[in-house]
C-alpha cells in the first residue's frame, strides 16, 4: 500500500493504489518527523508562531495581554490535546505547563489547507473549512471547490521562503489566514473527497517529485463528524448497518474511528468528546442522516464506565 496509515478505518483510500515499494508517504506526524530531518522544525508550534511575527513565548514568560491562545509546543497526536483560551493571568497561572506555549488569539476561518510541494514550491492547494462545536471538537468540515486566495497567496510566500529542498505533501492549518500548525503530510480524513486519480498523483510526488493531476471536475464535499461523550465505551455499528450507511444517496464513505478493543482514554480525544465516526458526503444533509442514524446505534450499545 502507497500509504503508510496506522488507523484501519482510511485503509480504504489507498489499498488499491500501486506504488513502488521504496516510496514511503506519511499519514502520521510521528512518521513525518521521522522521515524529515531537514524540516522538523514545522512541528514546533512556537516556531511556526514567530515565524509570522506572531506575539508568542513558552509558558514561564507572561502574556503582556489577553485574551491569547495556549497549547502544547509539539503535539504529535493533534486533536486539539491541551488546548485552551486563557482570558486572564489568573487563568495563566492555573493552566501552567512545561512545554506549553501561548500565542495571539487568532480570529476567522479555521482552514485545513493541503498543499502538494515541489523542492519548497506550493503546485496544488485544496481547502477545507471546519466548523467548530466546541471544546476541540468539530461538527463537519466543507471541503471547498473554490480557492482561498488570502491564504494562497499569504502561504505560497512563507512556503518559498522556508521549505526548499521539501517535496511532499503539506497540510497547513490557518485561522484568518495565519498559521497555526504545519504537518509534512496530507489530510487523511477526506481524500475521496478530492477526486479521481488523486491518490495516484500523490504516489507521483513522492515517487517522480512531480505534479500531476487533473483537478478540472474538483467539487464541494464534506466531512461529517460524531462525537459522543466521554466517560463511556462504544461498540462498532454491525456490518449491515455500516453498508446501509455507506450506500446512502450523496454518501461517499464512512469512518468508524476508534478502537474497539482499546480503552477510551487510550484514544487521543479533544476536551469535547470522543470522535467514533465520520461521514464523507457530497450532500450535507446526507451526511447529518447518516449521523443520526450511527448516533442512535451509539446511544443504544455504550456502556458506561
Amino acid at each position: 500500500m502507497p500509504i503508510c496509515e496506522i488507523d484501519p478505518w482510511r485503509t480504504q483510500y489507498f489499498e488499491s493504489v500501486d506504488c513502488p515499494s521504496d516510496i514511503f508517504i506519511p499519514t502520521e506526524d510521528s512518521d513525518a518527523w521521522t522521515w524529515n530531518p531537514a524540516h522538523r522544525w514545522l512541528y514546533d508550534k512556537l516556531a511556526i508562531a514567530l515565524s509570522q511575527n506572531l506575539a508568542a513565548a513558552p509558558h514561564g514568560v507572561a502574556p503582556p495581554r489577553y485574551p491569547v491562545f495556549s497549547k502544547p509546543i509539539y503535539n504529535l497526536k493533534g486533536m486539539g490535546v491541551g488546548s485552551r483560551t486563557l482570558r486572564s493571568a489568573d487563568e495563566y497561572l492555573a493552566a501552567y505547563q512545561p512545554g506549553h506555549f501561548w500565542m495571539t488569539l487568532l480570529t476567522g476561518d479555521h482552514v485545513s489547507s493541503d498543499v502538494a510541494i515541489v523542492d519548497g514550491i506550493p503546485r496544488w492547494w485544496r481547502h477545507a473549512i471546519g466548523v467548530a462545536s466546541g471544546a476541540g471538537t468539530f461538527d463537519h468540515w466543507e471541503v471547498r471547490a473554490q480557492p482561498e486566495p488570502v491564504i494562497e497567496d499569504g502561504c505560497d510566500a512563507w512556503c518559498r521562503s522556508r521549505l526548499a529542498g521539501y517535496t511532499g505533501m503539506l497540510n497547513l492549518e490557518t485561522i484568518g489566514g495565519r498559521i497555526i500548525e504545519a504537518h509534512m503530510r496530507f489530510a487523511d480524513q477526506w481524500p475521496d473527497l478530492y477526486g479521481t486519480g488523486w491518490v495516484e498523483a500523490v504516489v507521483g510526488l513522492y515517487a517522480k517529485r512531480e505534479w500531476r493531476f487533473d483537478d478540472s471536475s474538483r467539487r464541494t464535499g464534506y466531512s461529517v463528524v460524531l462525537f459522543v461523550p466521554h466517560c463511556a465505551r462504544y461498540r462498532h455499528p454491525p456490518a449491515d448497518l455500516q453498508r446501509a450507511i455507506c450506500t446512502m444517496p450523496g454518501v461517499s464513505s464512512l469512518q468508524i474511528t476508534f478502537h474497539e478493543d482499546l480503552p477510551a482514554d487510550r484514544h487521543a480525544m479533544p476536551p469535547g468528546g470522543f470522535r467514533v465516526a465520520i461521514v464523507n458526503c457530497w450532500d450535507r444533509a446526507a451526511g447529518n442522516a447518516a449521523r443520526e442514524a450511527l448516533r442512535s446505534h451509539f446511544d443504544a450499545t455504550k456502556t458506561t464506565l
